[in-house]
């Protein structure tokens, strides 16, 4: 038995290793190494074997992963397709998670009410200090909705062309996150080791985020209800607005000059990065998430050119898992407004969307550990001495994305 076990391992690894050089040579993605998350050992039926580490929660993710790379795809990908993937995929929160507070058992304010009244809700109160680590698998589609000139004119000939796919994510206390997404037979990586949140895309390869390290906006989707207690914790109090048939309490959190200063160099600018969180009055459970920024970007010798993104989501579907109210889908829609001197025709606005759904959840994965977080081998060494923008294309132009 020993000897056969060790026969499917090593047929298993010689099929990984084939299998990772075809995918590097059609995508372009080099040297990221995140073996430790992809690699799981199968036997000959196709099944998980039952000594991974990750059998009972990586068992669907990798499966997924798995099949979407290998639909066929007739089309090249487009342009559209890595916007797409840039501002829909793994977008970061506009500020840091904050270390549990004390204030968490106190009420000194509306916000802080607000929060109490979300941790009651969601029962998160019981993960503090005994969840080391969570996992979360899901399907998305992403879809490019129109791109309109300012005479109200259509750009885009494909509208409304759905791209299909689904992600799996890791996160670990405190700061620590990865995420797998493929979409349209293309797969972006993200991820933070606590020191420096980092990006791979197979058009750009790895780059580091510029600025601190922040929490995935994905999370925050009520997906993490530790972590949206954490970051509104010092959020400011807005009032009461109503979001579809939901009365809800407003709590507003916004980038700080400084935070904006790092995230901005020579070329692009960060002029604002402004989140609204929307609770609602009845049950205390987040159901919309705006976020809105506005970045200036100037190439030297250009004009320079003005890039406004607004994001909306909303969260529904709350089940408990393991005792706590976890969102189980929603919905975000996103508008980029780019206007500037050198558009003489006026503002071009682009609108696109993502419907998403969780498919399974778990907290305190065993044998998760901090190696799983390392930055790709590039970034490793590097992100000390450098940080890179994360870009995206559109219509030949550079920008921020989320």
């Amino acid at each position: 038995m020993q000897e056969h076990e060790m026969h499917v391992q090593r047929e298993w690894k010689r099929s990984c290793d084939v299998h990772l050089k075809r995918e590097m040579s059609s995508s372009s993605i080099g040297r990221v190494r995140l073996a430790t998350l992809s690699e799981e050992p199968i036997d000959e039926d196709g099944e998980y074997k039952h000594h991974s580490i990750w059998y009972t929660s990586s068992k669907k993710a990798q499966t997924w992963l798995k099949t979407y790379f290998s639909l066929p795809h007739k089309h090249k990908p487009n342009n559209y397709l890595n916007v797409l993937l840039s501002v829909l995929g793994c977008p970061l929160f506009p500020v840091s998670q904050l270390p549990p507070q004390s204030s968490f058992s106190q009420v000194s304010s509306s916000s802080q009410y607000i929060i109490q009244h979300f941790i009651a809700a969601t029962g998160c109160r019981k993960l503090e200090g005994t969840v080391r680590n969570m996992y979360v698998t899901g399907k998305v589609t992403m879809a490019m909705v129109d791109e309109l000139s300012s005479n109200g004119s259509t750009t885009i000939s494909n509208i409304r062309v759905s791209q299909k796919g689904c992600f799996v994510m890791w996160q670990m206390v405190p700061n620590k996150w990865l995420i797998e997404l493929v979409v349209g037979g293309h797969k972006v990586v993200a991820g933070s080791d606590g020191n420096v949140a980092w990006r791979h895309t197979p058009w750009l390869g790895s780059h580091a985020a510029k600025g601190g390290v922040r929490p995935l906006r994905r999370a925050l989707q009520g997906l993490d209800p530790m972590a949206v207690a954490s970051v509104f914790s010092e959020a400011q109090y807005m009032g009461e607005k109503r979001i579809g048939d939901v009365d809800c309490f407003v709590l507003k959190l916004s980038a700080d000059d400084a935070d904006l200063a790092d995230r901005s160099d020579s070329t692009a600018e960060m002029i604002k990065h402004v989140m609204f969180g929307y609770f609602s009055q009845k049950n205390g459970l987040l159901v919309n998430l705006e976020d809105s920024y506005l970045t200036r970007v100037q190439v030297p010798g250009s004009f320079p050119m003005y890039w406004e993104t607004y994001m909306a989501t909303k969260i529904e579907d709350y089940r408990i898992v393991e005792g706590v109210m976890i969102a189980h889908s929603g919905q975000s829609d996103v508008i980029i407004t780019r206007f500037g001197d050198n558009l003489r025709a006026g503002p071009v606005i682009t609108r696109m969307e993502e419907k998403w759904t969780i498919d399974d959840l778990a907290f305190n994965v065993p044998g998760l550990s901090m190696d799983c977080f390392i930055p790709p081998e590039e970034l490793h060494k590097d992100y000390t001495e450098e940080n890179h923008d994360w870009r995206s294309t559109l219509n030949g132009s550079s920008s921020l994305s989320i």
